[in-house]
């Protein structure tokens, strides 16, 4: 059974993941929000650190690189596990991964996406690699392209195709809203092997950045996480090796598309800590600006016998808490071997709007200094919207959700 209480193993790290929030990240957040598109070079010493930490074991899975599954991947592209958990409670590189990046991202999100070897690819190929894959592009940085125009949430509609000639691959289409696209090594890119089959022909492959057919088309200017860049890309005839196909080549009608989305089940509840720790960082700034105004907060006293911007704080740290009990949960899961798709729709679903709400209603309570930039709310506020966008947006977690509860296929629910 899940225990709610953070591991004690988790300290170390958790120390580290706050000290670079509040030491590294801060004091460079409005630097890099100004200058979009600029590389954070001081993030080569954060990634160091993080390369150093689980090189020795001590870093326990920190950032998305180190979220996985507990069981045995080998039929992972078929959506079936072949290994049954061990049976207790293991707190493992998900919960860790979910944990630190909730307070890196108390600091900055896209500082946080932009570290290297740590991005959303990283997870994918964690999540569906085999064991050589893994091997071979040990920490190199990946990036995840999925969305394309005109395919945006549904992402067993993608239009990228994928034809196999020898030992190659052609892949050719279009890939937009890339984070991290342009300074990633690697990009892994959803395509089908044939449109007639619809989402169970869909497969993932790793792409060098540096193929001459993963072409550089624009990278986008932004709302919020602008330290982060987010790239799209045209593949012309890009040729890719059949090594470099993750999972299980064979298109099976039955559970083909499990592998890829397979992915989402890793990253969704890594989205939903962004969000949390995004939201973290709102509430606890909001906090000490109307104690610095005399506003007088008594935490023991029910919220309808307090002022209204306490009222609405201890609203929203209430809502922070589902978002947070719901997240680690979904990450607990995926540690133990326990399907969990449904829970990490749930905590993406949650944290996503909660962090917007929170974000919105923290520069409306700070006033004046919640709309200028002497504090980073204001900044916070365009951050929060991506992270109930990307990975999903709120209305298809939703979607995911009511599909699980009423037992409904995606051609029963749509």
């Amino acid at each position: 059974m899940i225990d709610l209480e953070v591991p004690r193993k988790f300290a170390p790290l958790l120390a580290q993941a706050r000290g670079m929030a509040e030491e590294v990240f801060r004091p460079i957040s409005r630097k890099y929000d100004r200058a979009e598109h600029d590389y954070p070079v001081e993030l080569d010493l954060v990634s160091a650190l993080i390369d150093g930490m689980s090189d020795s074991g001590a870093g326990q899975g920190a950032g998305a690189s180190g979220s996985t599954r507990a069981t045995d991947t080998a039929a992972v592209g078929s959506g079936r596990s072949t290994k049954t958990p061990k049976a207790g409670n293991r707190n493992g590189t998900n919960l860790s991964s979910v944990l630190s990046i909730l307070e890196t991202c108390r600091g900055d999100v896209g500082l946080t996406l932009s570290i290297p070897r740590q991005g959303l690819g990283n997870a994918a190929i964690a999540a569906v690699a085999n064991d050589e894959q893994k091997a071979r592009y040990g920490n190199r940085w990946a990036a995840m392209a999925i969305t394309e125009p005109g395919t945006g949430s549904d992402s067993g509609a993608i239009r990228t195709t994928a034809v196999k000639d020898g030992d190659e691959y052609v892949l050719n289409g279009e890939k937009i809203f890339v984070t991290a696209g342009e300074r990633a090594e690697l990009v892994v890119v959803w395509a089908t092997l044939d449109r007639s089959l619809g989402k169970q022909a869909i497969k993932s492959f790793v792409v060098e950045r540096s193929n001459p057919g993963l072409k550089l088309v624009r990278l986008e200017h932004k709302l919020g996480i602008r330290s982060s860049d987010t790239a799209a890309f045209v593949l012309d005839n890009c040729r890719v090796p059949a090594t470099d196909l993750l999972g299980d080549p064979e298109i099976r009608i039955e559970g083909g598309f499990g592998g890829a989305m397979q992915t989402f089940d890793n990253t969704r509840p890594l989205v939903a800590a962004m969000a949390l720790g995004l939201t973290r960082a709102c509430l606890d700034t909001t906090t000490d600006l109307l104690i610095a105004e005399g506003v007088q907060i008594d935490w023991d006293e029910p919220p309808h016998t307090q002022s209204a911007p306490v009222a609405k704080l201890l609203a929203m740290e209430a809502e922070y808490e589902a978002a947070y009990l719901l997240t680690l949960r979904a990450a607990w899961m995926a540690d133990n071997g326990k399907p969990n798709s449904m829970q990490a729709s749930m905590a993406k679903a949650k944290a996503g709007r909660t962090c917007v709400d929170v974000a919105l209603a923290c520069v409306e309570l700070c006033g004046a200094t919640g709309y200028s930039e002497r504090e980073l709310l204001e900044k916070w506020a365009r951050d929060s919207k991506i992270l109930d966008i990307f990975e999903g947006t709120q209305q298809i977690q939703l979607l995911v959700v009511a599909r699980r509860l009423l037992q409904l296929s995606s051609s029963e629910l749509k």
